[in-house]
């Protein structure tokens, strides 16, 4: 299997506009794919449900063919290769052996009890993932249970569950949250280390800019209904069959950092807040337990204005500006009353 030259640059371009770069860096990007020697990848998967895999496995931009043939050279994942028991391990081995291998990791690591929790061929996964790491060129966490503990970390964290950077030191280690990662963001960060000889820039949690910079809120489909105060307030009611903003239906877009209004899921087609749910915030550290009640609207949200709580929308600021945003809390109040009018009508 081999990308054709149209699908190739096409590839490119796709790799570009995720990494938020210009257009002028696709040929930069495709000669240096074309020139470059493929990445030998590990693939770990410890405590977790396999979704991240799943993602990997649903690639389209290229596809998972592609991306294992042509792009990397993925020589150990235990979901997809062929071999297995003494085999599988002999080709862990074999990856690491010469160093300067790129080591994926999926699901958390658990470090109570001596790490017992999760094991591989009688080894656990905390030294499986030591071992790994030592003479890696870099270290990619994908999902939040690999990036933050994910699930397995929730309280009360029975095996002590723990992300990658929490347990390996002397390599770079770059997080790709998600619930599951959305597999363009993993492709992305691979291309622009094949293409600059290092990891895309990231933020304070590990987190590549280039995908997590932003907030959900600030590129959603949704945002011109918050603005305009047109809030869902039921399921299945008219602003939800309008496509109305989810904030007090729990949305947590406001909270998460993540660029999937941008690249979507199901080949760019949807995303979840485009679907008719709110955002879980699953690319935050403990969402898990921060986030929930996930169907619970977000007590506060920092900031001034279009920032702040929905009900006090515009309280903070002064002037047109005032005035103007704060018709939000009052289209949404205006409109509760209005639909309960008939039911008190009807009382009486």
């Amino acid at each position: 299997m081999k990308l054709s030259r149209r699908d190739f640059l096409k590839f490119a371009g796709i790799m570009a506009g995720t990494l938020a770069l210009p257009p002028g860096f696709i040929p930069m990007i495709a000669e240096a794919l074309e020139k470059a020697k493929k990445p030998i990848v590990v693939w770990l998967e410890y405590q977790d449900c396999a979704g991240c895999s799943e993602s990997l496995l649903r690639a389209n931009r290229p596809t998972i063919g592609e991306l294992v043939l042509d792009v990397l050279s993925v020589d150990y994942h235990e979901t997809i290769m062929a071999p297995a028991g003494k085999q599988a391990e002999k080709s862990l081995e074999d990856a690491i052996a010469g160093g300067g291998h790129i080591v994926i990791v999926e699901g958390s690591i658990p470090a109570a009890d001596d790490g017992i929790y999760c094991t591989i061929g009688g080894k656990t996964a905390l030294s499986l993932l030591q071992q790994a790491a030592q003479n890696a060129a870099a270290v990619i966490a994908v999902g939040n249970c690999a990036c933050f503990g994910g699930l397995p970390a929730a309280a009360p964290n029975p095996t002590r569950a723990k992300g990658v950077r929490d347990v390996v030191s002397g390599v770079p280690v770059i997080n790709i949250p998600g619930c599951p990662l959305n597999v363009d963001n993993l492709t992305a960060t691979v291309v622009h280390y094949l293409t600059f000889g290092s990891l895309p820039a990231t933020d304070g949690l590990g987190r590549p800019l280039f995908a997590f910079g932003k907030r959900i809120h600030d590129h959603c489909e949704r945002r011109a209904h918050f603005d305009a105060g047109q809030f869902v307030e039921r399921w299945g009611d008219e602003g939800h069959r309008q496509g109305w903003c989810l904030y007090k239906m729990g949305c947590k877009g406001p909270e998460t950092y993540h660029n999937c209004p941008d690249i979507r899921w199901n080949e760019g087609v949807s995303w979840p807040v485009g679907a008719g749910h709110g955002c879980l915030g699953c690319s935050e550290p403990g969402f898990w337990d921060t986030m929930t009640p996930f169907y619970h609207r977000l007590p506060d949200v920092p900031g001034l204005g279009i920032e702040a709580t929905a009900d006090k929308i515009g309280l903070a600021l002064t002037g047109v500006t005032a005035v103007g945003i704060a018709a939000h809390a009052v289209a949404s109040v205006v409109r509760t009353r209005t639909q309960a009018k008939p039911e008190e009508t009807k009382e009486e």
